[in-house]
């Protein structure tokens, strides 16, 4: 009888690890791979910014499951998982229900022989009070939609104020120096701008006044000094108010509240401070967790209590010399890769082998206007800097890759090129 291998989260690293697994095991009827997410589309979350500002389509790029597995032979499993029992190998779905709330699907049990949780990260609002009411997420393309409907209708709101108030703003408040804060700022500042040519005659950069509020003396901290120095310098000279050492203690419907007290008013206020693991890893039959909700796995990825569970991607506390594998695509990437290759080993039974990661540089694309970046960081002894044109050319072959990973070379290339057609015939923003 062929074993169920059951991974749980379709973000970037469980889709490549099911597509992978799929085209190694299933078609050779070595395995049941199964692939379970709450959604039936998937989108690469580190784009969630620019679904946020309009710059990309959620409904033109996200990826149909069903159609992948078709493809990549290996079975997708419409579900929200709820609950593990590690004694019997099973995890409970929730049921699934339609717009009116009746029963679509009833809860369910599903086997597995190997259990792979992918379920990604979510943003640690740190109990700060408010935050959860009054602050925008990007955790998901749900809300970087209902942002990007907001924004929209702000940027609509304030056009209409300049008639009679030429200095009326939009204002923003943006928590979080790390990459999506940044890069959001950046798709603001560009959504302002391009706005003007789609019928908001009195748009312009000026009509946003974003603020970016970072708790620590430097924006992107887990990034090289002198990319955060580079950073800095680029979002000033779009405007961007970046306030260091600035800790928020509270957030009320109408504003922000630092250390000192001192409120800050915004018409919008996203969070993006930290990462923490999904309140369902909570569900996980008493396998241990970082206090970050991190599963605690070895270097072959497997729980340090259950060896027929293991985790990958942001949710895994996966241990390096220095710390754990930092949340990162190119670490989602590197271990659906790695795992791969450790299940086919593990139904050989072979030696598991563990996992290391690769720095391989950082890059920060600036919308439209730049990007900065290192490369080849991890491969020799210093590191390549990179910026403008070639560092976004780099930024952008990091999603196809993505791409190339889940469909083939050669249906990789024909996405990016119908993209790139998208891109000459659509509108420059979503403006619905």
């Amino acid at each position: 009888m062929k074993p169920d291998i059951v991974i749980i989260g379709g973000g970037a690293g469980g889709l490549e690890l099911a597509t992978r697994l799929g085209r190694r095991l299933d078609k050779r009827g070595q395995a049941n791979v199964i692939l379970v997410d709450r959604s039936p589309t998937h989108i690469w979350k580190p784009l969630l910014h620019e679904v946020a500002s309009g710059a990309m389509d959620s409904s033109v790029d996200q990826i149909s499951y069903r159609a992948v597995a078709r493809y990549r032979r290996f079975r997708f499993m419409l579900g929200e998982f709820s609950g593990l029992d590690r004694q019997n190998q099973t995890i409970t779905l929730n049921a699934i229900l339609d717009e009116d709330g009746n029963t679509v699907l009833p809860e369910r049990e599903l086997p597995y022989d190997y259990l792979v949780l992918a379920l990604g990260s979510i943003t640690n609002d740190f109990g700060i009070p408010g935050v959860k009411d009054h602050c925008y997420f990007l955790d998901s393309p749900e809300q970087a939609q209902h942002f990007q409907k907001t924004f929209l209708n702000t940027l609509m709101r304030v056009n209409s104020e300049r008639a009679t108030n030429p200095e009326a703003k939009a204002r923003i408040r943006i928590v979080g120096g790390g990459a999506t804060g940044v890069e959001l700022a950046a798709e603001l500042v560009y959504a302002a701008e391009t706005v003007h040519e789609y019928g908001f005659t009195r748009a312009d950069r000026g009509m946003v006044k974003i603020t970016l509020l970072e708790a620590g003396p430097r924006l992107l901290p887990a990034l090289p000094e002198r990319i955060s120095r580079d950073t800095l310098r680029e979002l000033q000279e779009l405007g961007v108010d970046v306030k260091l050492n600035a800790r928020i203690t509270q957030a009320t419907p109408e504003a922000l509240v630092d250390q000192d007290g001192h409120e800050m008013p915004g018409d919008l206020m996203v969070w993006a401070a930290g990462v923490q693991g999904p309140e369902l890893m909570n569900e996980l039959d008493g396998l241990s967790l970082q206090p970050n909700r991190m599963l605690k796995v070895s270097a072959t990825l497997q729980s340090v209590d259950d060896p027929a569970i293991f985790a990958m991607g942001d949710c895994a506390a996966c241990p390096q010399e220095q710390g754990f594998v930092p949340p990162r695509a190119q670490s989602a990437h590197q271990m659906a890769n790695h795992l791969a290759d450790n299940l086919e080993r593990q139904l050989a039974g072979k030696e598991l082998r563990a996992f290391q990661y690769r720095d391989y540089g950082s890059l920060i694309n600036l919308s439209q206007y730049s990007a900065v970046g290192t490369l080849m960081g991890g491969l020799s002894k210093g590191s390549l800097r990179v910026e403008g044109r070639i560092a976004r050319l780099v930024y952008v072959s990091l999603y196809r890759m993505h791409q190339i990973a889940v469909f083939g070379v050669m249906r990789g290339l024909l996405m990016a090129m119908t993209d790139r057609l998208h891109r000459v015939f659509k509108p420059k923003m979503k403006l619905h």
